[in-house]
């Protein structure tokens, strides 16, 4: 297979390794507190949560993500990177422990937002960092490789730190906010062993040159507000990457609604009187084959844009949704709606996929950094607004068939302009019938 061929000869690289072990680390302990203060929001037994709680809860892991993430490079390239990934995950430890004492003290819910919103800022650097340093640690020939392959392998560190996190709290002595408190202890734990492992690499070894940092801050963030909006500039002028960018966006939306339909069934329509767990392990199945989807898109997304072009893939994917999402989705029972986590998490997958490669194969290179930053503020957002919106909507069990059934001509809608696009671009020489790499596309937005 040659995705472990490449990662072979990727962990030939002794840096390489040093490396991929920060970020699995880092990002399977962002797994385990994501679901952790998940748990808390929307599972405390203690709590009356509401679809608005769970939006808030969103907003807060994800907007300032999106929206300053653009500029923790203007920093990022002045701090040495070995350092952003030790005091980085080592304030995480810090802030995560902070976290546990809140929730296990029965503090106001704000004090435990504000701890978890600056969790996701550091985050932010983090992240940043691992991408940034990675030309340091192999050559140019693998580097596309590399960027392939490490966010994915975080992806699944990510999906894999939510398991950890189910069974952790399964198995701790105290229920409710004293197992979301040892969840997010465990996840402590993990950021610093992510600190201690970004000791074994040199302290210059990933960069940047001290020759090639902008000398003041406030230029430095002029100019990469202008570099957003030169990108933006840019995108207009492509109409294949506008169009699947558009498109994978409204494909996060439909994602995101649904995301807090399954939360608000997991809480109170599978769940016994008086008792949240049952509903719980259901979401955690629930979340397991979302991700598993999200893996047989990586499997299947490459060969199926070579047959069918980006757009008539994309097409596919949200009409196979349109079909399946309110089949499966309208009896609110456990059965089909686990199967419908599997079907969208491939289709969503599938669709990021095929964008990224979309942008990476569209773009001029000099711009094609600004639009992922871009990319990564629509994801995003999108999903987050989502939440919004399904808040506004859904009632208190999460059975809403006005949800359901908008979704899925929100699918049928995309699918049938997909369809269109992809006519119009399948002409030879049209981009969007473009050839991928024979392996996965560097990542676009990343939504740990």
């Amino acid at each position: 297979m040659s995705v472990a061929r490449d990662l072979r000869t990727l962990l030939r690289f002794p840096d390489f390794r040093k490396l991929l072990t920060v970020r699995l680390l880092s990002q399977l302990a962002d797994g385990i507190y994501q679901v952790a203060l998940a748990a808390y929001v929307v599972f405390s037994p203690e709590k009356e949560t509401s679809p608005a709680a769970i939006a808030s809860a969103m907003a807060v892991l994800l907007l300032p993500y999106s929206l300053l993430g653009p500029f923790a490079g203007v920093l990022l390239d002045r701090w040495q990177r070995r350092q952003v990934l030790f005091f980085g995950n080592l304030l995480r430890t810090a802030l995560a422990t902070a976290t546990a004492a809140l929730v296990f003290g029965a503090v106001p819910e704000w004090l435990v937002y504000l701890s978890a919103l600056t969790v996701t800022a550091v985050n932010r650097f983090v992240l940043a960092g691992l991408s940034a340093a990675l030309p340091r640690v192999v050559d140019d020939e693998r580097l596309v490789i590399a960027n392939s392959l490490s966010p994915t392998a975080g992806t699944l560190a990510a999906t894999l730190g939510g398991g950890v996190a189910f069974v952790v709290r399964a198995l701790a002595p105290g229920t409710g906010r004293d197992a979301d408190a040892l969840v997010l202890l465990t996840g402590a734990a993990v950021y610093l062993l992510a600190a201690l492992a970004s000791l074994r690499m040199s302290r210059g070894l990933l960069g940047p040159d001290p020759a090639e940092v902008q000398p003041r801050v406030l230029a430095a963030v002029a100019s990469t507000a202008r570099g957003l909006l030169a990108g933006l500039r840019h995108l207009r002028e492509r109409r294949t990457a506008a169009y699947a960018l558009t498109a994978s966006a409204l494909m996060r939306f439909c994602y995101g609604a649904l995301t807090v339909t399954v939360l608000m069934l997991a809480r109170y329509s599978w769940s016994d009187s008086g008792r949240s767990d049952g509903g719980l392990q259901l979401l955690g199945v629930a979340l397991g084959l979302s991700g598993l989807g999200f893996f047989a898109a990586a499997v299947i997304t490459p060969s199926a844009v070579r047959r069918t072009g980006i757009f008539g893939w994309m097409a596919l994917c949200a009409g196979v949704a349109a079909v399946l999402e309110p089949a499966l989705g309208l009896t609110f029972q456990p059965v089909p709606i686990l199967l419908a986590a599997f079907v969208l998490g491939l289709v969503t997958q599938a669709g990021k996929i095929a964008t990224d490669t979309a942008v990476q194969t569209s773009v001029d290179d000099a711009f094609r950094g600004r639009v992922f930053s871009l990319y990564d503020m629509l994801y995003n957002v999108a999903y987050v607004g989502a939440a919004g919106v399904a808040a506004a909507i859904l009632p208190p069990d999460g059975r809403s068939a006005a949800i359901v059934v908008g979704v899925a001509v929100l699918y049928a809608v995309i699918a049938a302009a997909l369809f269109r696009v992809s006519r119009e671009t399948a002409a030879p020489g049209e981009t969007g019938q473009v050839t991928p790499p024979a392996g996965p596309p560097p990542a676009g937005p990343t939504t740990s």
